[in-house]
């Protein structure tokens, strides 16, 4: 978080499946009718540039070595954080961000083996050190988070069970280390009842 930042940023985590692009769009609703200004957004690829690197990153069928999969994804960030989520923040928006630095941990980090504190290191860069003030962690089964997935695939979503057991543990323990930022979130449930948590959640971080 800057000192000058006036809006807020919120990020939605979890693995694939876990529904948290559901929640983000029933989010924006409910407080672009509470009057708040609302940007949604996405990593990878919100506009431009990041469309690009998320064609890579998601449909490239290729061999994509661990490492250079960290950087790709970083570049985005870098670009998204100075085009879309600085100037937003400076004109008192709330953002929605559909995945941010968690995903690194979680994905490259845990799931793929990569240096956590490598990944921290270079996050910071590519965020210039700005902050969510929320992050909400949507947690659901592998059984579940299978069902919804279906059979058409991305790169990532057929990376296999163990990568995503990994994943999942990883945000789990993200969870644990920074209890104030991170809220998880059971999205085992149905839609309604999860957004029931989410909107407790929310209220929150606005009121406060």
């Amino acid at each position: 978080m800057t000192t000058n930042q006036k809006g807020l940023f919120i990020t939605f985590e979890g693995g694939d499946g876990c529904g948290k692009t559901t929640q983000l769009n029933l989010c924006a609703e409910y407080l672009q009718k509470k009057g708040f200004s609302v940007l949604v957004t996405r990593e990878p690829g919100s506009q431009g540039l990041g469309e690009k690197l998320r064609e890579v990153l998601l449909h490239y069928n290729g061999p994509v070595a661990p490492t250079c999969e960290a950087f790709l994804f970083l570049a985005d960030r870098a670009q998204h954080i100075n085009q879309i989520v600085k100037p937003a923040l400076e004109t008192g928006k709330i953002i929605l961000c559909d995945r941010h630095t968690d995903s690194s941990i979680a994905y490259q980090g845990y799931g793929r083996g990569e240096n956590i504190k490598q990944i921290e290191l270079l996050n910071n860069i590519a965020t210039q050190d700005i902050k969510p003030n929320l992050t909400l962690v949507f947690d659901v089964s592998e059984e579940i988070a299978q069902k919804r997935v279906g059979s058409q695939k991305d790169r990532m979503e057929s990376a296999g069970k163990d990568f995503h057991k990994r994943v999942r543990n990883g945000y789990l323990e993200i969870a644990k280390q920074n209890p104030t930022r991170v809220k998880v979130v059971d999205a085992n449930l149905p839609i309604e009842e999860v957004f029931k948590q989410v909107k407790k959640l929310i209220d929150n971080i606005i009121q406060g």
